[in-house]
């Protein structure tokens, strides 16, 4: 793949992140007590951060290695297992405080320690 590619390539997932995470603040500005509620409203929250946590871990899986090499600090294999936890796990309260807590704090770290605007 050319630079020039692979640059708009970075970007457009880099802007999907950005995507995610302002629909990952929109979830967390429900509140945790809504987010947990047993009800239907509750339960649309938790399949929609559910979904987030994954869309934001396949992105990150698609972008290249090379760019990733320029944030060492960044745990990405964690944010893979991460995804394959929320896919393949029952929906139980440890996994629903385990997404509340990527979707109010690690989403948005990522996207700072990315640089990426709307962190």
């Amino acid at each position: 793949m050319t630079g020039e590619k692979e640059h708009e390539r970075i970007q457009r997932h880099l802007s999907d992140l950005a995507r995610m995470g302002s629909l990952a603040a929109g979830i967390v500005s429900k509140g945790q007590e809504a987010y947990l509620e047993d009800g239907v409203d509750g339960q649309i929250l938790r399949a929609a951060g559910r979904e987030q946590v994954v869309e934001v871990a396949t992105v990150v899986e698609r972008l290249p290695d090379s760019f990733k090499a320029q944030f060492p600090a960044i745990e990405w294999v964690k944010i893979q297992r991460m995804r394959n936890m929320v896919a393949d796990a029952d929906a139980g309260a440890m996994q629903d405080d385990f997404v509340w807590e990527t979707l109010r704090a690690r989403i948005p770290g990522l996207l700072r320690d990315l640089g990426v605007d709307g962190a």
